[in-house]
């Protein structure tokens, strides 16, 4: 058992838990409305954080939408510190995984694919995290734009290539589960995306709710990794100081094989002779 297999499995703990903290941060320091709370209004007399009591009143500014959450300090402290650290462990886990495929099987495109589109999705979540949607509102969408779209897409390449290079019943499991986790991403993301554009308040807290479930799942995605991940060793890593070059290295050794063979053979007939 590698100790690689902690990367994926810590970084569903680590973002989720994070997320829920910074949640947590902000409810406590009214910056938004709880997550059962479903009434709203156009406007308020006093602001959120001025307010006391058990009931609040809500406007759309106070939705508990992610971003929403990690916009004020002190939570945006930790809102884009978790986000920068998300997209650090998510380059290497997706770096990690294209190096383990080409390791055991060879390259294709959909790995190839499935790298590009963790990296893309890694830089999508540093602009999330480091510009507020209060205060740099465009390139907070921008970040967002690229960020959601590309963590669906890998979510669907990882899981046809699962498909693709599952030999043993536990791995065609494990791409079960790949697919239906990538279903359920897929229909929060759809619902969070329309419910988001309507102007009824209900509505839009339930996108809130669906965009919570989405990068849940996603997170917890990452974490089915360490199936791959438990199995790594120096190996995998010599994948990526070779450029991914397993062939080419593989017909370099037996090359040096050969070589050696026959030099081998050179201290035998000079003996004979």
């Amino acid at each position: 058992m590698s100790l690689w297999m902690i990367l994926p499995v810590s970084l569903p703990v680590f973002t989720i838990t994070g997320i829920w903290v910074v949640y947590a941060m902000a409810l406590y320091n009214q910056h938004v409305c709880p997550v059962n709370n479903w009434l709203y209004n156009e406007s308020c007399e006093e602001q959120l954080p001025l307010q006391r009591g058990p009931v609040l009143c809500c406007t759309l500014d106070n939705i508990p939408l992610i971003s929403k959450c990690g916009t004020l300090p002190p939570e945006s402290c930790f809102f884009s510190l978790i986000c920068s650290t998300g997209s650090f462990m998510v380059m290497m886990i997706g770096l990690l995984r294209y190096a383990r495929v080409i390791e055991k099987h060879q390259n294709c495109v959909l790995n190839t694919a499935g790298l590009c589109t963790a990296w893309i999705c890694a830089a999508g979540l540093i602009m999330v995290g480091n510009f507020q949607v209060d205060f740099a509102k465009v390139l907070h969408y921008v970040g967002a734009g690229v960020a959601f779209p590309s963590s669906m897409l890998f979510v669907c390449l990882q899981s046809a290539l699962t498909y693709r290079l599952a030999k043993t019943q536990d791995e065609y499991r494990i791409g079960h589960l790949r697919v239906g986790i990538a279903l359920l991403a897929l229909i929060a993301l759809v619902l969070s995306g329309v419910f988001f554009c309507q102007e009824s308040f209900a509505l839009q807290h339930a996108s809130a709710i669906f965009e919570w479930i989405y990068c849940t799942l996603i997170m917890l995605f990452y974490g089915t990794f360490a199936f791959e991940f438990g199995g790594m060793s120096g190996d995998t890593l010599m994948v990526l100081s070779r450029g991914g070059g397993v062939q080419s290295f593989s017909t370099s050794e037996h090359k040096t094989e050969v070589g050696g063979g026959s030099n081998h053979h050179q201290p035998e007939t000079l003996s004979i002779l």
